[in-house]
């Protein structure tokens, strides 16, 4: 369930509307309900109240230091992957003892934030990864608390790109493998080995291929248990996913009793990294219409809707051909036409809908793009020189900008002209 709904004709975010929130910040710019956020979060928390688990949100579904510093209130903790979402985390108020760091490019002025921030995990990806962490340790004079990511090669039966979890993936280390790298690592002086790791993917609609990698780990640490390896952390990963179009995704509550069931016995403390499922539908990009036109002389008629929000704004439509529903934010009685839903960047590729069955817009219509909480505003760019849109957040009937729109000024910033007039 999300807060954003119609109330006489006029779509609402919790107790207020989008058409005022626009009018105020101007347009495109994204949308989240605290409420929603809330609820996401305690829904998929919850199922795991019994056992042992650290929450640790994925921050590169959705950044923003207060969104962050919501989840963090809720008790939450933070998957990042890169150091400027470790200083995110740390700006949002974040345990850094409910922190994870995965990511397979890991530098070496990366790892020694981490350590010098005392985070909970390392998931190491490779073994070189293992042996600049030893060292970068041994320099500090400290130990690395390390998992080892490792790669099950089950099929999540996702999307391609989102796909991580198989052997042709670059993440992680082949299961079959991952024991002598244990071994190895158990050995060495600054490094100290404390879980296992495994995140199949994302955007996942079924429950079997996470069953089928929880039970390839459970084996696999039970081997390391043969060779006096003990585990306290497990981490599983995220990727539960959510309904854009027609997909029937599990309930957060299924997701968690299947995990209870498959693990019960192991004496571990779970980690879960949740992103989409708690952000996706907690979000919307508001965008307005700027032109609407017919392109004639081909095998057929084509109808756009061109808007002022682009795949610099919101790439998966493009990038991923993933769907986005799309809603008029006032309802009115008008003819459903077919259409493309583009924005202004140039380039074919830059839609955010297409052959879409919609009512007949007309300039200064607002429209709403949903399920755009997740990998929306973190995927951003600047392409065509356009400045990165505002973030705002509602609670009941108030609501906050929680980012500024850029403006003309920041595109430049850090940019200079070099003088060469001294060369000859």
């Amino acid at each position: 369930m999300n807060h954003f709904e119609y109330k006489n004709g006029e779509l609402f975010c919790e107790d207020v509307s989008v058409g005022t929130i626009a009018k105020e910040v101007g347009t495109p710019f994204y949308l989240y309900s605290r409420a929603t956020l809330v609820r996401h979060f305690q829904a998929f928390d919850s199922g795991f109240d019994t056992i042992d688990h650290i929450t640790c949100f994925a921050v590169k579904s959705c950044s923003n230091i207060a969104v962050l510093s919501l989840f963090s209130g809720l008790g939450g903790g933070a998957d990042i992957v890169s150091g400027g979402e470790l200083y995110r985390a740390l700006q949002a108020g974040i345990d850094p003892k409910r922190i994870i760091y995965s990511g397979v490019g890991k530098t070496e002025e990366e790892l020694r934030y981490g350590l010098e921030s005392g985070i909970l995990l390392f998931n190491v990806e490779s073994e070189q990864e293992l042996h600049r962490l030893n060292k970068v340790a041994a320099d500090m004079a400290v130990k690395a608390p390390i998992a080892f990511r490792v790669n099950p090669d089950v099929d999540p039966k996702t999307h391609a790109y989102i796909s991580t979890g198989l052997a042709k993936n670059k993440f992680g280390i082949p299961i079959n493998e991952a024991l002598d790298l244990y071994v190895q690592a158990a050995a060495m002086e600054s490094i100290e080995v404390q879980g296992v790791s495994c995140h199949i993917g994302s955007q996942l609609t079924l429950i079997s291929p996470f069953v089928e990698a929880l039970r390839k780990v459970k084996a696999f640490v039970e081997k390391l248990a043969e060779k006096g390896i003990t585990i306290d952390y497990i981490d599983l990963g995220g990727g539960v996913g959510i309904t854009y179009d027609d997909e029937t995704p599990p309930h957060p509550k299924e997701y968690a009793k299947a995990i209870r069931e498959e693990l019960s016995g192991l004496q571990a403390t779970l980690i879960f990294e949740p992103g989409r499922v708690i952000v996706g539908n907690a979000g919307i990009l508001v965008t307005e219409v700027q032109y609407t036109k017919t392109n004639r002389g081909g095998e057929k008629e084509k109808n756009f809707v061109v808007v002022d929000a682009g795949m610099n704004d919101l790439t998966r439509p493009s990038l991923y051909g993933a769907f986005h529903a799309v809603a008029p934010v006032e309802k009115k009685n008008a003819a459903m036409e077919v259409v493309d839903i583009v924005g202004p960047i140039c380039e074919t590729g830059d839609f955010l809908a297409k052959d879409r069955t919609f009512p007949h817009v007309d300039q200064g219509d607002l429209l709403a793009v949903m399920s755009a909480g997740a990998y929306g505003f973190t995927m951003a760019s600047n392409y065509n020189s356009r400045p990165r849109v505002a973030e705002v957040m509602v609670s009941g009937d108030q609501f906050a900008v929680i980012r500024r729109r850029e403006t003309m000024e920041s595109l430049i910033q850090g940019e200079s002209v070099p003088d060469f007039s001294g060369e000859e």
